[in-house]
């Protein structure tokens, strides 16, 4: 819209701000969470595959578009960025990933939209029982205060064997990066749900 003030032509340019990263509800500061492990794989050096996916834009109807995309791929490609370091609200690997920037550039790597704010992912998908948890899935927890039941960190599974389950995720912890983690008595105080964005057909 232009506006005229005394001949002088004034430009009203609209500022439109975006939710980033793991909310604010995550705490920031670093702080060391017992259950934040050491990484348990050797990152790929391959700078070609982990460094050039392509941020698209985000996914904003509930719904994520992974009919072609097989999950284990998914968990492949994630492993190869461990030891990727944190970084709140960013999506590039030269920098560091929150832990909605690590999941946005992993989805997008392979041209799935996703929401760029863990948050945004509580309506998102299937619900899926903990115990029938697979590879691929998506965990979502509380921020560092778990009395505030709303998401604010997340990851994605990465194994699930009888009672263990890992995900791999980006963490301010005292990892401060990407690493994986397995769910035990902190992460479960922190738990909200885990969320299937893939078809059934590849669990079976």
């Amino acid at each position: 819209m232009n506006l005229s003030v005394s001949g002088i032509v004034v430009f009203s340019i609209p500022v439109v701000m975006a939710l980033a990263g793991c909310t604010n509800i995550e705490n920031h500061d670093l702080q060391k969470l017992s259950e934040d492990t050491a990484t348990i794989a050797t990152p790929v050096n391959d700078t070609t595959i982990i460094r050039s996916g392509e941020v698209i834009p985000e996914a904003v109807s509930g719904k994520i578009i992974s009919e072609t995309v097989n999950p284990d791929s998914i968990v492949a490609f994630a492993r190869t960025l461990i030891g990727i370091p944190y970084l709140y609200a960013s999506t590039d690997p030269q920098k560091g990933f929150d832990c909605s920037g690590f999941i946005t550039y992993v989805f997008n790597h392979f041209n799935i939209a996703v929401p760029r704010s863990s948050v945004d992912f509580t309506n998102v998908g299937k619900k899926i029982a903990i115990e029938k948890a697979k590879p691929g899935d998506l965990i979502l927890f509380t921020g560092t205060d778990s009395t505030i039941r709303i998401v604010g960190h997340m990851g994605i599974v990465e194994s699930a064997s009888g009672n263990k389950l890992q995900f791999i995720h980006s963490t301010s912890g005292n990892a401060k990066g990407v690493v994986i983690t397995v769910l035990g008595d902190y992460y479960r105080s922190r738990f909200v749900k885990i969320i299937r964005v893939f078809s059934d057909e590849f669990f079976k």
